[in-house]
This record gives structure tokens, sequence and C-alpha cells, in this order.
């Protein structure tokens, strides 16, 4: 850990615990870090080969019967950097045994079955890393803030999810939830970056204005979100966000510390090692 500058696991440092508070918690800040932009960034680097080889160690154990996975649930207000993490983190691992779903407005064929079905359809299979850009818990979130559920229907979703959830990591899958926590200024910033540039205007909606005028709402749905469904099993990780360098670099890391917690073991050979290194050196 010295080399990265960690003062103290960030799966410790960003866990939301009993008591857990949004409100106190500054998104331009970096728990745990000593470092600046430069060292976060060698750092980020320099663990990315221990995060690849680590989901190879899964996914070789997993043809060999194992059923671990690592499902990582990313949640933020608009611009947060859930991008960017799937580019610059979940992009040193190896594409074949990751899989990205990015969750959308639900179809009128999703909408005919209860709010957990399209999520179970998605869940990754043995050996298999998957991403979850928005979740299930957009159904306690926007419904909340958006009144599209009554609170009663939220309330009881809280209890499905953290039901759901508890089955899920029975199952095998280890769940790391995390909540990259942006300000509304710097979320004002970097919508202003993306109308100053041509090549950015794709990515901005106006619906993420309508949505940035119910910031407080939405403050309010992740703080009560994140109090009913972190659970020791499936904790939730509030990341701050505002510096994309120290946010990229703490996902990792929870990964990481995920994977390690996993004690994932290589598959021993199911031949004699010794004779097919010999017929080897034999072989024209």
């Amino acid at each position: 850990m010295a080399k990265t500058k960690w003062a103290d696991s960030p799966s410790d440092l960003l866990c939301a615990r009993a008591g857990f508070d949004l409100a106190s918690i500054d998104p331009n800040g970096t728990p745990g870090f000593s470092g600046g932009k430069s060292d976060g960034r060698a750092a980020l680097e320099a663990e990315s080969d221990r995060l690849s080889e680590l989901q190879e160690q899964l996914w070789a154990e997993s043809r060999s019967r194992g059923t671990k996975s690592v499902l990582l649930v990313l949640q933020a207000m608009d611009t947060a950097g859930k991008g960017g993490i799937v580019r610059n983190v979940v992009g040193a691992m190896d594409p074949l045994g990751v899989k990205v779903t990015a969750f959308k407005a639900p179809t009128p064929a999703e909408r005919r079955h209860d709010f957990l079905w399209r999520i179970r359809r998605q869940l990754p299979e043995p050996g298999i890393v998957g991403i979850f850009d928005r979740s299930h818990y957009e159904d306690v979130l926007i419904h909340r803030v958006r009144g599209l559920s009554s609170p009663e229907v939220i309330e009881e979703r809280y209890g499905l999810i953290r039901e759901f959830e508890e089955k899920v990591t029975a199952s095998g899958t280890t769940i790391v939830k995390v909540m990259l926590h942006i300000s509304a200024d710097e979320q004002k910033a970097r919508l202003a970056e993306r109308l100053d540039r041509p090549d950015k205007h794709w990515k901005f909606s106006l619906g993420d204005l309508d949505e940035r005028a119910l910031w407080p709402a939405y403050q309010e749905a992740y703080q009560l979100a994140i109090e009913r469904t972190s659970t020791p099993d499936a904790p939730w990780f509030v990341v701050p966000g505002d510096r994309k360098w120290y946010a990229r670099l703490a996902v990792q890391q929870l990964l990481i510390d995920a994977f390690h917690r996993l004690d994932l073991q290589w598959p021993t050979a199911d031949f004699d090692v010794a004779e097919a290194k010999t017929r080897l050196a034999q072989s024209e």
C-alpha cells in the first residue's frame, strides 16, 4: 500500500456504515490518499496489472468449476464519471471476462415484470466481472424524486433490494456498490464544458438540466437509499468524485480489495507437468 500512498484501505475509509451522512462528505476530498493528481495517475497505472491479474485468476478459477463472480454497481448524478471508471479502471481487465450493462429507462416489455426482473437477467456468471452503469437503484432514486412510485412502494423496494442482494452474494457474487459523489458546482462546470465543446454536444441532454434542478431531492434520495441498503455483505462505498483521478483510483482499489477477499486460487494442472515439459523439449 505504501507505494500508492494510501494511508488506509479505501474499503474501510469509504464504506457507508451506521450514522452515514452524505452531506458531511466532501466531494472534492481524497480520503486516505496523500498524493496529488500525478501521484494518483501513476498509482492507477501501477496497479492496473495487478487488477488484470486478479481478474484472470477469477476467470481461471471458474474454468475449474469455481462459482465466484464480481459485480460493480455504479450510481451517480449525471457527469459524475461512470464512463471514465469503465474506460480507465475496468478497461485494464480482459474484455472477455467483463460484462458491462448500462440500464436505461425500462422498455414496455420490462415494465410488465417486477423491477428486479431485468436486473436478474444481467447478473454476472461465474468468472465474470459485471458492471452496472446505473442499476435497480434507479427504482428508488428517480422514482422517489419524480414521484413515479408511491412512498410505500419505494419503502417496500428497499427491503426487496436487501433480500435480492443477500441472495446474489450467497450465490457467490461479490457486490461492490459505488456512489460517485460530486458537487453541484463540479457538475455545472462539466456540463458547461460539454456545451463549449462541439465534440461533447452528443453527451449533453436538456434533460440533464431538468434533473439538476432537483439536486437537493436527489441528495436526499441517495441518503435514504444508502441508509436502507448498505449491509455487511453488500455495503455502499461513497467515493468523492470532483477529482476524477481520485475516483478512478479509489474504485480500482475497491475492486482489488474485493478480489483479495475472494481468496482466489490458480487451478492445479490436471495433467503431468513434468511429462508435458519433456514432450515439449523433445518436439521439433
